[in-house]
């Protein structure tokens, strides 16, 4: 063994001999030089180690997220063994085929909900007229809401559920007569909310009904015993649903802190009033009997100023579900209006118009709405709804587009009760989506007036369930639709195949 060898062995190299090769200028054939590998091991031992730092800091963050998105999971999964129902009012006089389904009654609905409280009944309202004391001919067709209004009296009386009523603020036309007596002989509080105050128009256009924040109804029906029994209307009752109701609870409360004098909306709302059960992020429930009926739901809400965070705003739902459909869109709406209608003058607004155009033409997707016809129609509407039905009816049948007019029958006596008779739906149903809304179809609507969309998504949309909500309302639509009650417009030209484009 060389003296090199033992040194190197028993690590006593000299740094005069561990550098001596590399300051060789002209290194001999039998210099050794240094392998490679043993030049290049420190700088691979380095990358090894960042290597491995950047791999463990991945793994960490991954975890994270995962952890992150688990939670976010978890915490939008309802875990109440919630009932989701659809109701209807069905005016006295209109009836359907006895193999067609009708479903809950509204009066039931609100009556079995009212009877169901414990702690708290919370309402949200345009108007009250449950009593008949609002026309001068009494209708015996009215005793339904009055017993709905003696029930809260009686429960108010009792004082074990508290009542609190937020409405649109009082005028001439809308007097807020039964509120008024809830709150002097019931101890209901009362609060009117006055929309053009807060955002320049408007009213408090919402129906809702919530009970001990574990229930609710939402819909188009009015507190008014014409919504019972002599308008059709279309709404959803949410039974055993705490995750939900405490979600529009916050609506309500949003309502509630808007209906006192001299505030204003916040410009940034309390965190208390924000939401995370939205379009993007709605609510995964289990209804009807078991986890093999599940949907995505969330409330929207209108106008944009009274969305806390959060919230997603009614129109944007109702464009999210025209566009996510991908066979048909259904509309059942009692207005329908590309307008600002309310204003001097009227001013375009085609945001809906034109979503459906492209969702026909663009898409090819089945576009059906279902407008109303009644003695205060619009009289601008039906030139719009022309519009929307020439692009299918003039030279493109390929694009499915079309347009019907639902018309409550009326006998004579049923003919003289004011703001009766008509078809006051506001919901659309497509292969995706059931939407079920409080507001008419104009601008305004979602502009400037107080109003709640309900949104659901069946976890199976190709599902024929009879506990799927979205199959049901497109029954409903489907019955409309092909009624007696349901004709073409009217003024509408002939489609004209002699355009070769046909």
């Amino acid at each position: 063994m060389t003296i090199r060898q033992r040194n190197l062995r028993q690590g006593t190299m000299s740094v005069q001999q561990e550098t001596a090769p590399l300051i060789a200028s002209k290194p001999g054939r039998n210099t050794t030089y240094p392998g490679k590998d043993s030049k290049c091991r420190p700088a691979k031992i380095c990358l090894i180690f960042i290597l491995a730092l950047l791999l463990l800091a991945s793994i960490v963050a991954g975890l994270i997220i995962t952890y992150a998105w688990f939670e976010h999971d978890v915490n939008h999964v309802c875990h109440d063994q919630c009932r989701i129902q659809l109701v209807e009012s069905i005016p006295e006089n209109l009836t359907f085929p006895a193999n067609e389904t009708v479903h809950l009654p509204t009066a039931e609905a609100l009556m079995e909900l009212i009877l169901s409280a414990n702690e708290t009944i919370e309402i949200a309202s345009y108007y009250w007229t449950l009593r008949t004391n609002d026309v001068p001919d009494h209708d015996n067709s009215s005793r339904v809401g009055q017993l709905l209004f003696n029930t809260l009296m009686k429960i108010g009386k009792e004082q074990k559920v508290k009542i609190k009523i937020v409405q649109n603020i009082a005028d001439k036309s809308q007097p807020q007569h039964d509120s008024e007596y809830l709150k002097e002989y019931a101890h209901a509080e009362v609060r009117n909310l006055n929309v053009t105050r807060l955002v320049g128009a408007g009213i408090l256009h919402t129906k809702m009904w919530l009970i001990d924040r574990k229930s609710y109804y939402v819909g188009s029906a009015n507190t008014d015993w014409r919504s019972l029994t002599q308008v059709k209307e279309m709404g959803v009752l949410v039974q055993n649903c705490s995750c939900l109701a405490t979600d529009i609870g916050k609506i309500f409360d949003a309502y509630w802190y808007l209906a006192q004098d001299q505030v204003t909306i916040p410009g940034t709302w309390p965190a208390s009033y924000n939401t995370d059960i939205n379009g993007q992020t709605p609510e995964v429930v289990s209804y009807n009997g078991g986890n093999d009926t599940q949907a995505l739901v969330y409330m929207s809400s209108s106008p944009p100023q009274f969305c806390p965070e959060g919230r997603t705003v009614d129109i944007e739902a109702i464009i999210a579900v025209i566009r996510a459909a991908r066979r048909f869109v259904y509309v059942a709406v009692m207005d329908y209006l590309p307008m600002i209608a309310y204003s001097t003058p009227r001013k375009f607004w085609p945001i809906i118009d034109d979503e459906l155009r492209y969702a026909a033409i663009n898409r090819g997707v089945t576009v059906r709405m279902l407008g109303s016809k009644w003695a205060h129609t619009d009289e601008d509407m039906p030139t719009f709804l022309r519009s929307l039905l020439t692009v299918s009816d003039v030279c493109c049948p390929h694009i499915k587009l079309e347009v019907k007019m639902f018309e409550v029958p009326a006998t004579p006596a049923q003919a003289k009760i004011p703001y009766a008779r008509v078809n006051h739906n506001k919901f659309m149903v497509t292969d995706q989506h059931a939407y079920i809304g409080t507001s008419n179809w104009y601008g305004d609507y979602f502009k400037y007036t107080a109003g709640i969309g309900f949104v659901l998504t069946p976890s199976n949309s190709s599902s024929r369930d009879m506990g799927d909500i979205r199959q049901q309302l497109e029954d409903v639509f489907l019955r409309d639709w092909n009624s007696q009650y349901s004709k073409p417009l009217e003024g509408v030209a002939p489609k004209n195949c002699s355009d070769p484009r046909c």
